[in-house]
């Protein structure tokens, strides 16, 4: 695979990197990254992205465009309300780089599709909202062997980590979480989020799932980074495997 001059021109600044160079951008074009969730964390992921060149984005999203949502979800507009949130993402995304390939899903996550939702990709970006659909992308991109990324978001808050559990020293996300099957959630409509944190999240995200298809830097897996906006604090704490995690010993 070879880069365009188009894409040579188009992607200079990144491409200029050390980190990066031909060889990086090329491999960013043969990537395929599942996005899970185009809201508030999702729609920086899609536009970073698409913009950074990935070859093709998978995102899954079964909702559609609500007025609440403009005040974070960056990716749509007033005339999109009503609208299937992956087809709009798909739009806009295009609009930004007509060279990546975008596929919507407009399917619910869950336990029984998650295989086959995220087969093939080589990143997942989970940004979605509940709890049951985080266990359900984690338990299968740990099965498939998939790099996962995941953000959340609340009021001024978020965190974030990259999960490799099927590595002998690197935890899984239910190393992190445990065995519960359900937690309760934290609605946005009840608790409120400002815009801005989901955007600083999914932009955080977006440059781990950079990183996962062309290492660059420190290896961010094992680590789970705090973001408190409120009170101006970027935390990193380690996350050590849990030796009796049952999701990892299944491998």
């Amino acid at each position: 695979m070879s880069l365009s001059d188009e894409e040579l021109t188009r992607y200079a600044r990144q491409i200029v990197l050390k980190e990066i160079g031909g060889a990086g951008q090329t491999r960013l074009k043969a990537a395929t990254v599942a996005v899970i969730g185009a809201g508030g964390i999702g729609s920086p992921v899609i536009q970073y992205l698409a913009a950074a060149g990935v070859g093709r984005l998978r995102v899954i999203d079964d909702d559609r465009v609500d007025l609440s949502n403009l005040q974070r979800q960056v990716l749509f507009d007033t005339p999109s309300l009503g609208a299937p949130k992956g087809e709009q993402a798909v739009r806009a995304a295009w609009r930004l780089n007509p060279l990546v390939r975008v596929e919507a899903v407009a399917t619910r996550l869950d336990a029984d599709n998650a295989g086959s939702l995220l087969a093939g990709a080589d990143v997942v970006v989970d940004g979605s909202d509940n709890f049951a659909t985080r266990l359900a992308a984690a338990d299968a991109a740990l099965a498939l062997r998939i790099p996962l990324v995941s953000a959340a978001v609340t009021q001024f808050e978020g965190q974030l980590a990259v999960y490799r559990g099927w590595e002998a020293d690197r935890p899984c996300y239910r190393c992190f979480v445990g065995d519960a099957p359900d937690q309760p959630d934290a609605s946005c409509a009840d608790q409120g989020v400002l815009g801005p944190a989901a955007g600083v999240l999914g932009s955080l995200a977006a440059l781990e799932a950079i990183r996962a298809l062309v290492p660059f830097g420190d290896d961010p897996a094992g680590r789970l980074l705090l973001v408190d906006l409120l009170g101006w604090r970027f935390r990193t704490l380690i996350l050590p495997k849990d030796p009796g995690c049952a999701a990892c010993q299944a491998l």
